[in-house]
């Protein structure tokens, strides 16, 4: 990481860090959808079927009506990545919802967009604490609304600031909130793929899409992620 070297005091505020294995971001960027430096993969421009993800300063979140179902707002990072990988965010979640309006946050592993296809494994968490909260683990298979299930739980609930992760080693998914991990399963079917990030929302209006969402992020077990640019300024004189 470089260092802008002035007379007095000097801070380094972050874009996005590229190490050797992996991808850290706090979004710091407006854009819709996500790029930074054209980093991102998104599902709307090009899955062409889902939805994109956007980004304020600080905050990435979701594009959805809320009257499509399955439309996911995903966005998968570019560069080459290990199979083995994994993911962890910090949420964002404010004025929860219950009974039929569905916000989630999403991490997504071994996964590829493609124009019409969508494929990998999401681990999503619902943005509730209310008791009706639950944590899943789904296979994308590729084409819209093909998907399975592979396993899904109650959960602790979410709750602003809470941590969310997910891991991939052979062929073992686990699922985490707060490094506890919730549950594991075993699928072998996607071997390869990249980590990403997306949102959910059924049942509720646009305008709830801020309300959740993820302000840091960060991805491991690159073979060679891509490089992100960095912004540097001077606090002091």
């Amino acid at each position: 990481m470089k260092k802008l070297v002035a007379t007095a005091i000097v801070a380094l505020a972050l874009v996005a860090i590229v190490g050797a294995a992996g991808y850290t971001t706090n979004f710091p960027n407006t854009g819709n959808p996500i790029s930074e430096g054209g980093n991102w993969t998104t599902g709307g421009s090009v899955g062409l079927d889902w939805s994109n993800v956007r980004t304020t300063p600080g905050l990435a979140f979701g594009t959805q009506t809320g009257s499509t179902n399955y439309n996911d707002s995903i966005a998968v990072l570019k560069g080459t990545w290990a199979a083995d990988q994994s993911a962890t965010a910090t949420v964002h979640t404010v004025n929860q919802q219950s009974g039929s309006i569905f916000e989630e946050v999403e991490i997504l592993l071994r996964f590829a967009i493609t124009a019409h296809s969508a494929r990998g494994y999401e681990f999503n968490f619902s943005c509730r604490s209310d008791g009706s909260q639950y944590v899943q683990i789904v296979r994308w298979n590729g084409a819209f609304n093909n998907w399975t299930l592979l396993d899904a739980r109650t959960g602790p609930g979410l709750h602003n600031g809470d941590q969310i992760k997910a891991s991939i080693t052979g062929s073992t998914l686990t699922t985490y909130i707060n490094n506890v991990a919730i549950f594991s399963v075993t699928d072998s079917v996607i071997a390869s793929g990249n980590p990403g990030i997306g949102f959910y929302l059924q049942g509720g209006p646009s305008s709830l899409n801020s309300d959740y969402g993820l302000t840091s992020y960060t991805a491991n077990g690159g073979n060679t992620p891509p490089t992100a640019p960095t912004n540097l300024r001077i606090v002091g004189h």
